[in-house]
């Protein structure tokens, strides 16, 4: 069954109000037509099942049949702060992450980066990017659509770091703390950052701030990971540490 995204206020009491994109896909691409059932989230954890009550080009309007018990979260909630890489690597790291249940992603600049984020420009790619984190959470059957925002510098990235039960930062070195470690420490409901270098890595400088700031080094394991394949291991292991059937 399709899935949308509407803002909390269009979910209200036994209607829901569609306005934006998603009207020309139930429409035109979707063939919607009245009495077809589809599925809402407000992207706060409510969803439901709805029936299509009126179809116009500018809004569509459904009912709700039934409120949806549905648990998609990770049960920890893993913002990745992520330096900003060359290329479109970062839709892909969007796209991904959210998938994998990515609460969060803050993009920064550092010592080593290289892409250099044009003021003008900025609030368009930030647009794109919670575009395609809004229709990644579609696909991927999510209750909520993570957060993408706006790039910071890495002084002001480590003054957040008091935010969250744990913040860590990914440096590969001898005797640095396992994410297993990591992991173990948190419970339900915690809240876990994760900085993540872009291609050239953190100086030996960036590490030490934040280790002054309270940040952890973390390894990542006995491999070099790409940036935008650092993300994706982190988060699979929140999910096998955290889901697997046998916690």
């Amino acid at each position: 069954m399709q899935r949308y995204f509407v803002k909390p206020h269009q979910l209200l009491d036994n209607r829901i109000t569609i306005t934006g994109d998603d009207v020309h896909h139930i429409v035109k691409v979707m063939r919607g037509k009245p009495g077809d059932q589809l599925i809402v989230c407000d992207s706060e954890g409510r969803c439901a099942r709805a029936r299509l009550v009126d179809l116009g080009t500018q809004e569509v309007q459904a009912e709700i049949v039934e409120m949806l018990d549905e648990q998609r979260e990770l049960p920890i909630h893993v913002t990745i702060a992520q330096g900003l890489p060359k290329s479109d690597k970062l839709e892909w790291i969007v796209q991904k992450g959210t998938e994998l249940g990515m609460t969060t992603l803050v993009p920064f600049s550092s010592e080593r980066t290289i892409v250099k984020l044009d003021p003008k420009k900025e609030a368009k790619k930030r647009e794109r990017w919670q575009k395609i984190a809004k229709e990644a959470a579609e696909q991927a059957h999510r209750t909520r659509v993570p957060e993408v925002m706006p790039a910071v510098g890495f002084a002001e990235l480590l003054e957040q770091a008091n935010r969250y039960t744990s913040c860590v930062i990914a440096y590969e070195q001898e005797n640095t703390t396992s994410l297993q470690t990591v992991l173990a420490s948190l419970r339900q409901g915690d809240s876990l950052c994760v900085l993540i270098g872009p291609e050239g890595g953190f100086t030996t400088e960036e590490v030490a701030q934040a280790e002054q700031a309270g940040i952890v080094p973390v390894s990542l394991g006995p491999r070099i990971l790409r940036t935008e394949t650092a993300s994706q291991y982190v988060l699979a292991a929140v999910s096998y540490h955290f889901e697997s059937p046998n916690r």
